[in-house]
């Protein structure tokens, strides 16, 4: 399934990215590669998992109260007592603890509802993935140097990663780029993603600056423009 584009990211905020990205390598050999995407992942199996465990607990409740919930039965039909055979009683319950499993996967279905449920970690590792197989698809080993880097910003789920290739990776502890993720996810909560992107840009080129001025000899081999997904 096709994970949908996102509208938050106008013209202007493109431009505003690249000329973020252009102004950064004017002062470093590194190649700076900025993506931004809706959604990471739509998390198929969370719905299934909590329905599973919606019907679980239903039938652990059915079985250990039967006669509260047979007395609800014949409430429902008049209040005509009926002596249910074992294969009715399990018919009921098995009708029952499917529906609680289906209406829990419709319900679900409701994108807001499914990340609320999704636990942070699967959240982050699934982020992480996809920023993850992104880099080594645009970024990973496609300059001379290895100085590529990606800037990546899931905004469902308000994550971002950084991640950096191996002559990048080998000078700059993981943690130096927390400037720049603040600096991002500010601008994001404020409602100016493109700004946060590119505030982000600057911090980045700071350090890669620092690490890897620019040569005599520096072609730009990555895309500038920020790139949506």
């Amino acid at each position: 399934m096709a994970l949908r584009k996102i509208s938050q990211m106008s013209a202007a905020d493109h431009a505003l990215v690249t000329a973020a990205v252009a102004e950064a390598e004017q002062h470093t050999s590194g190649e700076i590669v900025t993506i931004v995407t809706d959604l990471s992942d739509h998390y198929d199996d969370i719905p299934m998992a909590w329905a599973s465990a919606v019907a679980f607990i239903a039938l652990a409740t059915y079985v250990t109260l039967p006669e509260f919930y047979i007395g609800l039965i014949n409430g429902l039909s008049g209040g005509w007592g009926h002596d249910y055979s074992t294969g009715e009683y399990l018919a009921l319950l098995l009708t029952a603890v499917a529906l609680k499993w289906i209406g829990t996967c419709f319900i679900l279905k409701w994108m807001p509802l499914r990340l609320a449920l999704t636990p942070k970690a699967i959240k982050l590792a699934r982020v992480r993935g996809r920023a993850m197989s992104l880099f080594k698809v645009g970024a990973e080993s496609k300059t001379m140097g290895r100085t590529g880097i990606l800037l990546y910003l899931s905004m469902k789920e308000h994550r971002a990663e950084i991640l950096a290739d191996e002559a990048i990776a080998s000078k700059v502890a993981p943690e130096i780029w927390g400037d720049a993720m603040i600096a991002l996810l500010d601008q994001v909560k404020a409602g100016h993603p493109g700004a946060g992107v590119a505030a982000a840009v600057a911090q980045m080129g700071v350090v890669l600056a620092e690490h890897f001025p620019k040569g005599t000899e520096n072609p730009n081999e990555l895309p500038d423009r920020l790139i949506e997904l």
